[in-house]
C-alpha cells in the first residue's frame, strides 16, 4: 500500500501542509509527494491512497484568472508563486484513476466564507469513482499566510489518522475478498 500527495500552492502554505501531511502518512505507509504540475496523469497501480490539496480561490479551486491574481499579489509581496502552470482543477479533469481511496485538503483565509477547495476536490473525486475518506480545511493568516504551527500540527495528526483509516480499510477489503474466494 502506497500513498501519493499532490498539491497546488500559491504562496507556500499549501505546500507546507502537503509536506507535513506526507510525513504523517509516511509514518504508516510509503508516501510520495509532488506539485500538481509534476503529478502523473495516470495513477500507478500500487497507489491506494491519493491525497490532494489546493488553496481556496473564489470559493473553490483556482482557475487561470485567479492564479493570475495570485501572481500579482505575490509580486506585490516580493515573493513568487509556487505552482505555475496547471492547477488541481485541470489535473483532476485529465486524471485516469483506478479503485483508489482519496482525501482532500485546502488552505483558506480565516474569514467565514462559503465554499472550499477541498469540497470541490471531493466532488471531482466522486465523479472519478474514487472513495473519499475525508477532507479538511486549514486557515492561514491574512490573504497570503503564513499558516500557523498549530495548523501544521493538526494537519500531521489528520494525516496519521487518515493513513491508519486507509490501512484498516485496505485490510477490511482484503478480508472480504478472501472470504469471497473461500465461499466458491
Amino acid at each position: 500500500m502506497r500513498a501519493l500527495v499532490v498539491y497546488e500552492s500559491m504562496f507556500g502554505n499549501t505546500e507546507k501542509l502537503a509536506e507535513v501531511i506526507a510525513q504523517g502518512i509516511g509514518t504508516v505507509m510509503p508516501t510520495e509527494i509532488c506539485e500538481v504540475g509534476e503529478a502523473p496523469q495516470t495513477l500507478a497501480a500500487d497507489i491506494d491512497l491519493l491525497v490532494v490539496g489546493a488553496p481556496t480561490h473564489a470559493h473553490g479551486l483556482s482557475r487561470p484568472s485567479t492564479r493570475g491574481e495570485a501572481e500579482m499579489m505575490a509580486a506585490a509581496a516580493e515573493t513568487h508563486v509556487r505552482s505555475e502552470g496547471i492547477g488541481v482543477r485541470e489535473w483532476l479533469a485529465g486524471l485516469e484513476s483506478g479503485r483508489t481511496l482519496s482525501a482532500a485538503f485546502d488552505t483558506h483565509v480565516s474569514l467565514s466564507l462559503p465554499g472550499r477547495a477541498a469540497r470541490s476536490i471531493e466532488r471531482r473525486f466522486q465523479r472519478l469513482g474514487l472513495r473519499v475518506l475525508d477532507s479538511r480545511s486549514f486557515p492561514v493568516k491574512g490573504k497570503i499566510g503564513p499558516i500557523t504551527d498549530a495548523e501544521l500540527v493538526k494537519a500531521r495528526r489528520w494525516a496519521e489518522s487518515l493513513a491508519s483509516t486507509a490501512l484498516a480499510f485496505d485490510s477490511t477489503e482484503a478480508d472480504s475478498t478472501e472470504a469471497g474466494r473461500t465461499a466458491d
